[in-house]
């Protein structure tokens, strides 16, 4: 279960989605320029590999969590912020979840409590968060200022979503996100069966892919040519080419993982793949040649790049019965963007 910003790429939303934006998922809605454009980073990559060594073992930050997800650099000030997922409670069954901020060489605290959020994006202002929220079955946006949450999108034709578990974000502002029934608790079946990909394109909910078992972990290439896709279901990864004008191809295999989570990438386009079941973290360069691996120790869920010069990967892991923490690793390369 990720819940990817993704390392996430940033989005903006405008004033208006702060203050009204409620997306129905009806696509025959009247389109509304609620997601503007991401303003591309300039910084080069730099020309070597990213890891320093083919394995490397990440260092625990902190223990003593229920289940972290999502983690997603803020880059002003500087702090990372991530989901903390606890068991289900109330008739519904639904997962609590906060969503905590490290401030390295600092302090741990919770930012938001009653979140309902896995992962977690943040805006290129640096003003709120986007979260793939399963307590309402929703992605939603927060603000960093005051915390107040946000409707983004609520349901798809008219449906509730299952549980939207990740997400990424291009640079023209359009939202993709993975919405697997790993969360649903006792509520009905709002998606009639399928798990899917959907993206919230010019204020229209769309689908992506409706034939993907448990989509989890999502990402874009640096250029935004090329989608990726986990489907925890059947140990799978997935591509999709974006065209200029938006269209998505085929999907087509990417590789073969164990248990496929959540995934960030770097400014070279490599990507950083958590193995759930094996308690690692896997690269692969963009032609999905493996590069290296990280081993976290545990049930590994997701990553994100942090650290003021962007070259920190920092790991969610952990199970509820054996507890979760937070690890780092220093790697060569900074994330994408930023």
């Amino acid at each position: 279960m990720t819940s990817s910003i993704t390392r996430r790429r940033p989005v903006v939303l405008t004033a208006a989605l702060a203050s009204a934006l409620v997306l129905l998922g009806v696509t025959t809605a009247t389109p509304s320029p609620a997601l503007a454009a991401i303003t591309p980073s300039t910084s080069a990559c730099p020309a070597t590999g990213p890891l320093p060594a083919a394995s490397m073992a990440a260092t625990l930050v902190r223990g003593g969590f229920a289940f972290t997800e999502g983690p997603v650099w803020v880059a002003d000030p500087g702090y990372l912020l991530f989901s903390d997922l606890q068991r289900a409670t109330g008739a519904q069954g639904v997962q609590p979840s906060t969503i905590w901020r490290y401030t390295p060489q600092s302090t741990f605290e919770r930012f938001i409590t009653d979140a309902g959020s896995n992962g977690l994006a943040v805006t290129a202002d640096g003003t709120r968060i986007v979260a793939a929220t399963h307590d309402q079955r929703s992605v939603s946006a927060y603000s960093l200022a005051d915390r107040s949450r946000t409707t983004v999108a609520a349901g798809y034709n008219g449906q509730v979503f299952n549980a939207p578990n990740d997400l990424t974000v291009a640079a023209d502002g359009t939202v993709y996100f993975t919405d697997p029934n790993y969360q649903p608790g006792n509520r009905a079946d709002g998606m009639g069966g399928m798990t899917g990909v959907f993206r919230i394109r010019n204020g229209r909910v769309e689908l992506v892919d409706g034939g993907l078992r448990q989509p989890n972990g999502i990402a874009l290439s640096p250029d935004g040519r090329t989608l990726y896709v986990a489907a925890m279901g059947t140990n799978q990864i997935f591509t999709y080419a974006v065209g200029t004008d938006g269209s998505l191809g085929p999907r087509t295999l990417f590789t073969s993982l164990s248990g496929p989570d959540g995934v960030t990438v770097d400014c070279a386009g490599n990507l950083y793949w958590a193995s759930n079941p094996e308690g690692t973290v896997h690269v692969y360069a963009p032609n999905g040649t493996q590069l290296g691996r990280i081993s976290v120790g545990r049930a590994t869920t997701n990553a994100a790049f942090g650290g003021p010069d962007g070259r920190t990967l920092f790991i969610t892991s952990g199970t509820p019965s054996s507890g979760a923490g937070i690890y780092s690793v220093r790697l060569n390369l900074p994330g994408n963007p930023y």
